[in-house]
């Protein structure tokens, strides 16, 4: 399965993507030395449409509350304090290469427990993941295959699963490696240990993500990419998506569901095939 390894340096790498893009610039956000922010005008009658919405409810200006330091500061201890967390990982630039993850949505907590799956660009086919414990459940559908295993090695692997899940253990090295993007544990000790760039960020008006009040911070990297974290408008100030955009980079990352169990159900011993005796099948074909 050396080719089908390729899964588990693809989940690695987008791991380690998420750590940059969801924190960059938050530790500090702004240099100390930095000016503070422009002061709102005063508010006269022909002033008070700007901070109204459509359907009549205030908006909040970008210089009232916390700034923009300070929101991406609780922003990032909260993400470093979950028990559990929803994430969605969406790489637009890697749509056309079948070998590269496009995107991954998992649910995980810090006991290494997860679901989720793994998309790869350009109709590279998919991978569903399930993590409980030390077993691990992974399922590749046909398109994967067909794009990890040359010649006819990929229909005949397919053929042998008929849509069933490979299992085992955490002992297994394509599984733990696999499995290892299910640890919020290692994100988080990760995303801690991380030097962050002083890049400034700019507190925009208040705004919605997914029907969640945020509030957009802006900035500009060293590498030129522009980032946006999206932290919600009310205690406690979460991270509820970042961007990063730039040549050659288009990246979206989601937060949702903080301190929400991981989903306990695993597939049935009928739905799965023990990935060592498929290992054992490869060897001989």
């Amino acid at each position: 399965m050396a080719r089908g390894s390729r899964l588990c340096a693809g989940a690695s790498i987008t791991a380690a993507l998420l750590i940059p893009l969801a924190l960059p610039g938050t530790a500090p956000a702004v240099p100390p030395t930095a000016p503070a922010p422009a002061t709102a005008p005063a508010v006269t009658a022909p002033a008070l449409p700007a901070l109204v919405r459509s359907d009549g409810t205030p908006k909040i200006p970008a210089a009232d509350g916390p700034s923009a330091r300070a929101l991406a500061e609780e922003a990032r201890r909260n993400l470093l304090r979950a028990r559990s967390v929803h994430l969605k990982f969406t790489d637009h630039r890697a749509s056309a290469d079948r070998t590269a993850p496009a995107s991954l949505e998992l649910t995980l907590d810090r006991s290494g427990n997860c679901v989720g799956k793994l998309v790869m660009g350009a109709d590279g086919g998919s991978v569903a993941l399930v993590k409980r414990g030390d077993q691990v459940w992974m399922k590749p559908d046909t398109a994967f295959w067909k794009a990890q295993l040359p010649g006819s090695r990929g229909d005949t692997v397919a053929a042998r699963l008929k849509n069933r899940y490979l299992h085992g253990s955490t002992k297994d090295t394509v599984l733990r490696a696999m499995s290892g993007t299910c640890d919020l544990t290692a994100f988080q000790k990760e995303a801690a240990a991380e030097s962050s760039p002083h890049t400034t960020l700019t507190k925009g008006e208040e705004t919605k993500v997914d029907g969640t009040k945020v509030i957009p911070l802006t900035g500009t990297e060293h590498s030129g990419k522009k980032i946006t974290l999206y932290v919600t408008s009310a205690g406690p100030h979460r991270l509820v998506r970042a961007t990063r955009q730039g040549p050659g980079t288009d990246q979206d990352l989601t937060f949702t569901g903080y301190d929400e169990p991981v989903p306990s159900a695993t597939p049935a011993p009928a739905q799965s095939v023990d990935i060592s005796e498929l290992q054992r099948e490869l060897e001989h074909t």
